[in-house]
């Protein structure tokens, strides 16, 4: 952990020449190739973002799929994916079947950077969604630092509909945990962060927290490389995912979004 935290210090750099901002996804044609990007509605009062990866399969943030207020796990029955939420209305409503967090992720772990590096799950939809507008998404490795990135999202203050920035960049890598520069706030866990190109976007990785170190915002993400392993984990299991953890780190102070 000290080891870990004194990386942070190092690498946490304020945005770097050439990145931009948010851009809201307001209209159709802003909107195109984005649709399977959604909110995740959860227990009906509150949200993350979670992104297609299979016609019947989302990918988000596992801390997600718990309750903040009393630490368990989220009915299935409370959870709906909203396909391209923007403007009052989805490209498709599905709600969730089941989930499955990652095996070693632990909601009340005392170490957050640790729970950070398997903050991943999968939902399994109700019922597939086949659109032509809506494309799933691949997925791949974990990029090395200084590869340029963008993150699509849902957050507090923009819930209704997704932003976009289109490039931001990875600053470090410890493990399975990466340090980004991207834009993140509250209901933004979970969104998925793409390499851009060249082809369609590729998920390499899903936002977990944001951080402040020395004064300095940097978000903090888990790479994907494990989704094959759920895959094939859910399709063994029953019920809504694995008891979890989570907690205070000393040093850099996470919140998560």
């Amino acid at each position: 952990m000290r080891r870990l935290t004194l990386i942070l210090s190092l690498f946490a750099a304020p945005a770097l020449a050439g990145e931009t901002g948010l851009i809201t996804l307001v209209t159709g044609d802003d909107s195109r190739g984005w649709e399977a990007v959604g909110r995740l509605d959860l227990g009906g009062n509150s949200f993350c973002t979670g992104a297609l990866i299979a016609p019947d399969l989302v990918l988000t943030a596992a801390h997600c799929l718990y309750s903040p207020v009393t630490g368990a796990l989220i009915d299935a029955g409370q959870v709906q994916f909203r396909a391209g939420w923007r403007n009052g209305r989805a490209v498709a409503y599905r709600g969730a079947r089941r989930a499955l967090v990652h095996p070693d992720y632990l909601y009340t772990r005392s170490d957050r950077i640790d729970r950070v590096a398997h903050d991943i799950a999968l939902v399994e939809l109700d019922q597939p969604i086949r659109l032509p507008a809506i494309r799933p998404f691949a997925t791949a490795k974990g990029p090395r630092p200084g590869t340029e990135v963008g993150v699509v999202s849902y957050a507090l203050d923009r819930s209704e509909a997704p932003s976009l920035q289109e490039v931001c960049t990875v600053l470090h890598r410890q493990g399975a945990v990466l340090m980004l520069s991207c834009s993140v706030e509250f209901g933004a866990s979970g969104a998925p962060v793409f390499l851009m190109g060249p082809g369609a976007p590729q998920i390499v990785s899903l936002v977990s927290a944001k951080a402040e170190v020395a004064g300095q915002r940097i978000s903090l993400g888990t790479v994907v490389e494990d989704v094959d392993t759920l895959r094939a984990a859910l399709g063994q299991r029953r019920g809504l995912g694995l008891p979890g953890q989570a907690t205070d780190t000393g040093g850099a102070r996470f919140i998560r979004p």
